[in-house]
């Protein structure tokens, strides 16, 4: 029984006074922090050692609670990803201590006579693994409640007595303790207790949770009562894996015989180990029981007084082993206490069912668009000529010329690189790009791959067979860049035999083409750059001997052929050899002699100039066909003497091969088309084209049977369905399309533009019918201000809506005469920083339309007539990360709502409430996580599921980024196809590389959509369309390539799947198929998938003789076209014009975006013009158009999970405009000192300790600083923030790159010569960001490494400064870096690998070649992100996970991992025998790695134990930036922070060299005599600076606030040793520092909202204070009281207050002081006042309207005033009329007597006391200096933000302005 004073409960903290630490103690990082969910103060115990870290009750082990209360209730949050430790010592009655722990840190149940441990363990459902034991993301605050009396008589037979000690140890947050002998239940209110008359005692109120209103205390938190007083619950296990759709539940399991676990209400009716988060439990896949083997029953029988058994299931499989043990558990949601014994294997059968889709695969592949890969030199003919073999990325097509059948060859899991086909057609080999290269030999008939072998060769070229297939021969290179020649014996191939290699030779000339000659097997030749070699096969020996070329020798050779012979001839020797040049020469080569027999130089017809460059040859009987750069096919007879036929393509022409028939030739060019040439007839066909670049959108119409498609080839391309053919072709020159949709009613489609336009074009004129561009603000209503997103039209065809990626929504009319703009709503759609496709959808009936946001966890339901908002739903739970990628709505019920989410779920909503109907989780089978859209489809058979109204079963095709597409029923959600774990299934599956981006559904609603992913190469479009199998023909599931979207095109009334890929096209019908729907049990592990994948091209071109072309697009408005009947009207545009960039939406702004804003238009359609009309310029496809790789890129992918990548700090400022700069000698200002260091770059640090120089950079500025001195020099010249530097080896060179602006297509990379201190160079290539720099250790080529956006290394020549080399990368990479040792190597870090870069130089040309290795197995899915190299031959690399791993680079092996750090580690420098590491958990670590170079000889049995920690410090922020002397014993630091800190490993020491405010800073004032100056930041933190030497004094800090307001106290009774600073905070609360004692000396709260404003009066002694809400408190410091309130401005907030004497008598008033208040409602108010007396009255009232389109926009700017400093009866402000100007209003006139014209709003405005000068800051980063006594205007650059502070000195000599954290102090010269 409790003490009285402990009765009915007692506050632990609170009785003790925890907060004071007198009667308890911390050690460590314990900290007071504010809690958002619990809306409260709580504390913060971290640490990596809980030993370490804790919080004690009492202070000492002496002294004793005495606290007898029963229950103990602990209400702690565990920390994410961490353990914890909680202890109690409690006393028996017989004076026995006992200690009583629990913790995540024991793994099962241990008792002895003193103590008991139990584990705390956690369980989630989440898809990623959680590592065993630490708590997961999504913990939540938990209510533990122990019964102590219980827990000592349950286990140790003792009776409690009292609690006698509490220690907390890291890692939890814990808000408090309380005691008591009631059993309180957090679950139930008062008032619900006391009306259901229920026997539970609900909680006080100070130990309850705070619950949103209207929901249960359960969906929040989590109550644990240990140990459980239920003697009828259950131990049941439960298989909580969220990929699987069904439960396996062991039952019957024995369990305590008196005390169990139990939960409170509402889950104390089950006991179970795993609960899922609180979802709906609605229409939840039917669980179905196991058998329980005999063997687990008998060993589950226990002695009396055992603990019921806990069982996990670790397996996917079947079969899974599961151990039985002993358990006491307690489970809600994701947390459960347990404590266990013995136990043995228990084997379950899992007998629950799956529903599949008959027939099985119901998708197959039927039809391909596209042609080409890694390259588009391969196109070969059959023996009999009638089809054609040629690749398609992954696939290999066979082509039926007269049919136009296709069949295919799957398997590759890379592009293919090589095909040859034997001359009988019966072996068909293939080599893919992916090294080590793979071939595969085929049964060409059958299509059955016969072998898979690995070639010897990294890369393989080329192949060739002999005539009857028994011999193949492979050219390539070697991992170091060697030509390697390997020939394989086949003839065993087709008897089941395996492939032999014969012979392998390494080359050192090269080899571009290799044939094997068709009359004998033995002989083979060669061509390549100066060499035509013929080679000889003898056993297994492979020789060479080269051809005399004498005068040609210096010739590039292209290609080359045998002379053809008829079959009846015997040749004896071998047939002549014809062989071409890049320089218009064919050689016919004597084999028997060795030597040129003759030359053919061949020229353009009637040309005598230079010759053409030929590609490629092929040779008949009587004929020679040539494939020439200049894009002619040309055919000449063999004594070359003249052209018999010329086809001219559009493009360069790749290859040509002539019929066995000699009548056709079939022919390929560098934009992947592929044709043939009819010779007898002179017709030119087209066999297969496709886009230039990768698509991003399609769309399919119903009733015509058509396929739209856009590209980043700036390319709209409509496609007939029945034949695959181009219809037309819409070309824009300026912008390239991203969206498009079919009008479902009249023949037009909309496209949507990277710039934000959206354009219409006519499928029967062929033209641009209209437009609508984006307007400028404040013009007019703007359209889109960013790249369209997503299109669509609803399926009456009434409305159009498009949304952007700046979160725009746009609503237009499409059903009377004029297409205008009705309404557009801003800030509505989710506005990512990667855009994902399916952001619009909308319902059947055209009533709803649904979109992703207005943030990414939100799906918002809108009436899609009036917008008005009808419901939104946020996705996920309450600590949950996840969020909505695409929408849809269910194909049968239009009141279901489809969401798949980034947690790899699909959810079904209802649209009208918004409850969850049904939810399924994917898991993480295979490599599918993000799930991009979504696809509504009616062409599925599923058991169980509803109907279309044409008899078939409702459904929808979902793709992920594995590749895979899957195949769901829409009322069960039964995946229809699957992907097997590699490590499970006997049949290795195979994997496409490329993800599935988007999906797209025909019918009543089209979607089309951009893909969620970047492509990482410039490639073409593919295309494909699933069919489902007739049930005669039941074949394997096929793997799907990459696709951006994905339909259901409508063809002979059949639903048509269609997928677009980033490299190709492909298209199917779907074969309708009559098996009955049954329900199928799954059985076993899912089939392998076989992938395909994409391709690259470089140029476009079409043969342009005898070609049939589409009809020419119009760039004009067609004056003819007319809606189809049933409608009223023609399109026009609205009255928006101008062009507007693409704008990427900042991370700060995405996460939080601003409230809707919607203008809506009257549908006059006045003013419209038409869309012909429009600034884009639009040309036909026969006139090609230049093609950037630069520009090929898609939508911005998702930013990295590491803090190593560089993020630009998003800013408010407008685009930049051109500024004047004052003339050489004539300037008012100079730019003196910089405070700060730019925290938000990467690297932007160097120090070189031999030559003193050091730099660092701040904003857009590269400060370089003398170290002895503090004097700074200043290089100005970037336009935008810098993000990183790098230093020359000689010093000599400092290369800086800064982002890419608004208004800037390239990043700026300046090269500065330092001695000089002027910028010698300005280069740039990439196109977002750069991350890294370095310089090759003889500084001869930098290199530079983009984001994650742009994915693009270059390399850059320091003699000449020309990019030599430019590549794509597949991911992003967080560093790169030269080898020191060999200058030809540079290393890039990233997901999952190292890639090695090799430079091949060849003459002046310069390539690189790649190689990857994946990071070491023992580092998990860890990410790579930093490196460095040590001594030779040895790579360190920092991991996300905080290892470091080390490398051999020549043996290309990882030979040493250790755990260095519990963060991602963002930098280490090397060297000698020392390592520093510098990681996100701001710790600082010194290692000793002198025994490592030793290690590397070791293997794989090398240990991490002689690499050992020397020094640790722990700074203030992550690490990003650090030098490092030759010693390692000093350096400089940089950090997030903003400091820069000078380090001493000999002294253990840190110093802070530079620093500055780490988030904005809101105000500067100055100290009377000009010696300090004090800042404040959104930081709550107060800095003192010394104004001499910006040098930081004092730092006050104020955590979990901001300091928004800030004065100092004026001069007062002569004592200067008096000095205070007063500092306004957003709680309301005021402090006073004193400055010389450092202290603070007064707190007071005058205000209930954030203070906006504070002053001193003129004599010290009064403070005046402004709020948000716009009052105005006087203070009184001395007495500490507030006694007077004004509430003249109450409404909205003050922003200025300033104080002064009153010098004139004239003005009306009494009072000593003038003083005046501006609030940011435009109104100022002057006031005089004599505080001493109380006196105060109301001089004057200014107020200024607010002009109507700032007023409508809401982008007001700052209401600023002060007083004129050189005439106090003036008044100085912004006006806000129809000008920008500055106003001088004189307070005895009452009237403005001067005013002086800005050139836009002023963001901040400071007047020079010491001359008449006044400083205006601008939106625009720029800063105005004014002379208003000349009036003349000097404009100064440096910030990279709003200037939105301006203080001059009491001196005015200095200027101090402020962007955002960056301060500039300003020296002003004398005129």
């Amino acid at each position: 029984m409790a003490e009285a004073w402990q009765h009915p409960f007692l506050n632990v903290f609170r009785y003790f006074r925890v907060n004071e630490w007198k009667r308890s103690s911390k050690e460590g990082d314990v900290a007071v922090v504010m809690d958002k969910t619990l809306k409260g103060s709580v504390y913060l115990i971290r640490g990596s050692v809980s030993a370490n870290n804790y919080l004690q009750l009492p202070r000492t082990s002496t002294q004793s609670l005495g606290l007898t209360g029963r229950y103990l209730y602990v209400l702690f949050r565990p920390l994410p990803a961490k353990r914890f430790v909680i202890h109690l010592d409690v006393t028996t009655q017989d004076s026995q201590v006992i200690r009583v722990s629990f913790s995540n840190f024991f793994k099962e149940f241990k008792s002895s006579a003193t103590w008991l441990q139990f584990p705390f363990v956690f369980e989630t459902r989440t898809p990623r693994r959680v590592l065993a034991g630490m708590a997961p993301p999504g913990a939540c605050w938990t209510f533990l409640q122990l019964d102590l009396h219980d827990i000592l008589l349950i286990y140790l037979s003792r009776c409690y007595g009292h609690l006698k000690s509490v220690k907390l140890c890291a890692n939890l947050l814990v808000k408090n303790l309380y005691t008591s002998d009631l059993n309180f239940d957090p679950g139930i209110t008062v008032s619900k207790a006391q009306g259901a008359k229920l026997p539970i005692i609900p909680v006080p109120r100070e130990m309850a949770f705070p619950v949103p209103k209207g929901e249960s205390w359960h969906d929040h938190y989590i109550h644990i009562r240990f140990p459980s007083d239920s003697p009828q619950a259950t131990s049941e296990l439960v298989w909580t894996n969220s990929s699987s759709p069904a439960a396996v539940i062991l039952e019957s399991v024995p369990q305590l015989p008196a005390h169990q676990v139990t939960l409170s209400k509402p889950l104390q009716y089950r006991m179970s180990p795993a609960i899922q988060m609180p979802r709906p439990q609605t229409s939840c896949p039917a669980l179905s029981a196991p058998r329980v083997l005999s063997e687990a029953s008998q060993s589950c029988q226990h002695s009396e007084g055992s603990c019921p058994a806990d069982l996990s299931v670790c397996s996917r499989d079947s079969s899974a082993w599961v151990e039985a043990s002993a358990v006491h558990t307690v489970v809600r949601d994701s947390q459960r206490l347990t404590h266990k014994s013995t136990g043995m294997p228990v084997a379950l059968e899992d007998t629950g069912s799956h529903k599949h889709f008959l027939p099985d695969p119901v998708l197959r592949l039927k039809r391909i668009i596209g042609f080409g890969g890694h390259s588009t030199k391969w196109a070969l003919w059959t023996k009999d000529g009638a089809a054609v073999v040629y690749p398609c990325h992954a696939v290999i097509v066979v082509l039926h010329i007269s049919t136009g059948e296709q069949r295919f060859f799957l398997g590759h899991t890379d592009k293919v690189s090589a095909l040859a086909l034997d001359r009988n057609s019966l072996l068909l080999a293939s080599a893919q790009v992916q090294p080590p290269s793979v071939v595969r030999l085929w049964d060409f008939p059958s299509g059955r791959c016969l072998s898979l072998f690995r070639s010897p060769m990294y890369a393989v070229c080329s192949l060739s067979f002999s005539s009857s297939g028994a011999l193949l021969c492979g050219v390539g290179r070697d991992h170091q860049g060697r030509t390697v020649v390997v020939a394989w014996g086949t003839e065993q191939v087709s008897l089941g035999g395996e492939v032999v290699a014969l012979s392998k030779v390494h080359a050192d000339f090269d080899v571009q083409t290799f044939r094997v000659s068709l009359l004998d097997e033995t002989r083979m030749a060669s061509c390549g750059q100066g060499s035509i070699r013929l080679w000889r096969l003898r056993g297994r020996t492979l020789r060479s001997c080269p051809v005399d070329l004498g005068e040609h020798c210096g010739l590039e050779f292209s290609d080359l052929a045998f002379a053809q012979a008829l079959d009846s001839c015997q040749v004896p020797s071998i047939p002549t050899l014809y062989v071409c040049s890049r320089n218009g020469h064919i050689l016919e080569v004597d084999p028997q002699r060795m030597a040129v027999r003759c030359t053919h130089h061949l020229l353009p017809t009637g040309d005598p100039g230079p010759g053409i460059t030929i590609n490629s040859l092929s040779v008949s009987l009587t004929a020679c066909a040539v494939g020439c750069e200049d894009g002619y096919l040309r055919l000449w007879p063999l004594d070359f003497s003249s052209v018999l036929l010329e086809a001219e393509h559009e493009g360069p022409i790749s290859s040509v091969c002539i019929s066995p028939n000699g009548l056709c030739v079939l022919s390929t060019t560098s934009s992947s088309h592929l044709g043939f040439l009819d010779i007898p007839s002179r017709e030119y066909t087209v066999l297969a084209c496709s886009h230039m670049a990768p698509v991003l959108a399609l769309s399919t119409e119903q009733s015509r049977g058509q396929l739209a498609t856009v590209s980043m080839d700036h390319t709209v391309r409509i496609w007939d369905l029945a034949t695959l053919r181009q219809l037309y072709d819409f070309t824009s020159c300026d912008e390239a399309p991203c969206a498009i949709t079919f009008h479902p009613t009249w023949p037009a489609v909309f496209c949507g533009f990277r710039r934000g336009a959206i354009r219409a074009f006519s499928l029967e004129s062929t033209g641009v019918l209209v437009e609508h561009t984006c307007v400028p603000q404040p013009k007019g209503p703007w359209c889109h201000q960013g790249a369209i997103i997503d299109l669509l039209v609803t399926p009456d065809g009434n409305f159009l809506f498009s949304s952007c990626c700046q979160g725009s929504l746009v609503q237009y009319s499409c059903s009377n005469s004029q297409c205008h703009v009705l309404r557009v709503a801003a800030n509505v759609v989710f506005q990512d920083a990667q855009p994902h496709p399916n952001t619009l959808a909308v319902s059947r009936d055209s009533r709803l339309l649904a979109f992703v946001g207005p943030s990414k966890c939100t799906v918002t339901v809108m009436d899609s007539a009036s917008l008005n908002e009808l419901l939104r739903v946020s996705i996920g739970t309450l600590d949950s990360l996840d969020s909505a990628v695409a929408i849809c709505f269910g194909p049968t019920s239009p009141g279901h709502l489809l969401v798949s989410t980034s947690s790899n779920k699909v959810m079904v909503l209802d649209a009208v409430s918004g409850r969850t109907v049904r939810e399924v989780s994917l898991g993480t089978v295979g490599h599918w996580h993000v799930l991009p859209s979504l696809c509504s489809c009616s062409s599925s058979s599923c058991g169980g599921c509803s109907y279309t109204e044409e008899g078939r079963p409702a459904g929808y095709l979902l793709p992920t980024t594995g590749c895979i597409p899957r195949m769901f029923c829409c009322s069960c959600l039964v995946s229809a196809l699957w992907l097997a774990p590699p490590l499970l299934s006997t049949r290795m599956p195979l994997f496409c590389w490329r993800p599935l981006t988007g999906l797209l559904r025909s019918g009543n609603t089209q979607h089309s959509l951009t893909p969620a992913a970047r492509c990482t190469s410039v490639t073409q479009s593919l295309c494909m369309l699933w069919p489902s199998p007739l049930t005669s023909s039941r074949s394997s599931v096929w793997g799907m390539p990459s696709s951006c979207g994905m339909s259901w095109p409508p063809l002979r009334g059949k639903c048509l799947p269609l997928t677009v890929s980033h490299l190709g096209l492909l298209l199917v019908p779907l074969i309708p198929f009559s098996l009955p729907l049954v329900t199928k049990a799954f059985q076993g592990p899912p089939q392998p998938m076989m992938p395909l994948e994409d391709v690259t091209s470089q140029a476009r071109g079409l043969p342009l003789q005898q070609i049939s072309m589409p009809s020419h697009i119009s760039t004009q408005p067609d004056p003819h076209f007319r809606p189809p009947e049933g409608t009223d009207g023609t399109f026009s545009a609205s009255e928006e014009e101008g062009c507007c960039g693409e704008i990427h939406s900042p991370t700060e702004l995405l996460k939080s975006p601003g409230p809707p804003v919607f203008v809506e238009k009257e549908p006059s359609g006045a003013g419209d013009k038409a869309w012909g009309a429009a600034s884009s310029s639009w040309q036909y496809h026969g006139h090609p158009s230049t093609w950037s790789t630069r520009e090929i890129k898609a939508q911005i992918p998702t930013r990295p999970d590491s803090y190593k990548h560089f993020t630009a700090r998003y800013k408010a400022f407008m685009q930049a405009k051109n500024i004047s700069c004052p003339p050489a000698g004539g300037e008012q200002l100079r730019l003196k000192t910089v405070v700060g260091y730019s925290g938000n770059g990467r690297a932007n640090m160097v120090w070189r300790p031999d030559t003193g120089f050091f730099a660092y950079t701040c904003g857009r500025l590269v400060v370089v600083e003398d170290l002895h001195s503090g004097a700074q020099q200043h290089w100005l010249g970037h336009p935008e923030e810098i993000s990183t530097l790098a230093l020359s080896h000689n010093a000599q060179v400092l290369a800086s790159a800064s982002c890419c602006g608004s208004d800037a297509a390239l990043c700026q990379i300046r090269l500065w010569d330092v001695p000089g201190c002027l910028c010698q160079q300005l280069i740039s290539h990439h196109d977002s960001a750069v991350q890294a720099l370095a310089f090759s250790p003889d500084d001869t080529f930098l290199v530079t490494l983009g984001d994650y956006r742009d994915l693009t290394l270059a390399l850059w020549s320091m003699a000449t400064y020309e990019l030599v080399s430019a590549n794509r990368l597949p991911e992003p990479m967080h560093g790169v870096a030269f080898n020191p040792w060999d200058a030809g190597e540079l290393i890039c870090v990233g997901p999952g690998a190292i890639t090695f870069w090799f430079l091949q130089q060849h003459g002046a040309d310069i390539s690189l070649q790649v190689h990857q290795e994946p990071v070491p197995e023992e580092m998990g899915l860890a990410e790579l992100t930093s490196l460095c190299y040590g001594a030779a031959r040895l790579l360190y690399c920092g991991s996300s996970t905080g290892q470091v791993c080390v490398w051999d680079t020549g043996a290309g092996r990882c030979f040493l991992v250790w755990e260095a750090d519990d963060g991602e580690i963002g930098l280490l420098v090397c060297s000698g025998s020392r390592l520093v590491s510098g990681s996100n958990t701001r710790r600082l670590r010194l290692w000793a790695v002198g025994a490592v170079p030793e290690l590397q000889y070791k293997g794989s049995s090398a240990r991490s134990t002689s690499v050992f920690m020397e020094r640790e410090l722990t700074l203030d922020g992550a690490i990003v930036s650090a030098s490092f002397d030759s010693g390692m014993d000093m350096g400089v630091v940089g950090t997030t922070a903003g400091t820069l800190w000078y380090i001493s490993w000999t002294e253990g020491t840190s110093t802070r060299l530079i620093s500055g405010h780490r988030s904005k800073v809101n105000e500067v004032v100055f100290s009377p005599d000009e010696s300090y100056c004090a800042t404040c930041g959104e930081d709550g933190s107060v800095r003192v600076w010394s104004l001499a030497s910006m040098e930081l004094v004092v730092q006050f800090q104020v955590l979990n606030q901001s300091c928004l307001c800030l004065a100092w106290s004026p001069p007062s009774c002569g004592h200067p040793e008096q000095q205070q600073v007063v500092a306004g905070y957003s709680d309301g609360t005021l402090r006073v520092f004193s400055i010389s004692r450092t202290a603070m000396e007064l707190k007071m709260h005058p205000h209930r909202s954030a203070l906006t404003a504070i002053a001193f009066s003129t004599d010290g002694q009064t403070i005046l204070s402004g709020d948000k809400d716009g009052l105005v408190a006087v203070s009184r410091p001395r007495v500490g009281m507030t006694f007077r309130v004004l509430r003249d401005h109450q409404g909205a907030p003050i922003s200025v207050i300033q104080s002064t004497y009153k010098e004139y008598v004239d003005l009306g008033v009494e009072g000593e002081d003038l003083w005046l208040a501006v609030s940011e409602d435009q109104r100022v108010s002057v006031w005089a006042s004599n505080w001493p007396e109380n006196h105060c009255k109301l001089l004057d009232w200014l107020s200024f309207p607010v002009p109507a389109a700032l007023e409508t926009s809401g982008l007001l700017p700052p209401s600023l005033a002060t007083f004129c400093p050189w005439d106090l009866a003036l008044l100085v402000y912004v006006g806000f009329g129809t000008h920008e100007e500055v106003a001088f209003y004189s307070l005895r006139q009452k009237q403005v007597v001067e005013k002086i014209m800005l050139p836009s709003c002023a963001m901040s405005l400071s007047l020079s006391p010491g001359a008449h000068l006044m400083a205006v800051g601008f939106s625009e980063c720029t800063l105005s200096m004014v002379d208003c006594t000349l009036g003349t205007t000097q404009e100064f650059a440096g910030h990279d933000d709003v200037v939105h502070l301006c203080r001059f000195t009491p001196s005015g000599r200095l200027l101090f302005t402020v962007a955002h954290s960056e301060i500039l102090v300003w020296e002003v010269l004398s005129p």
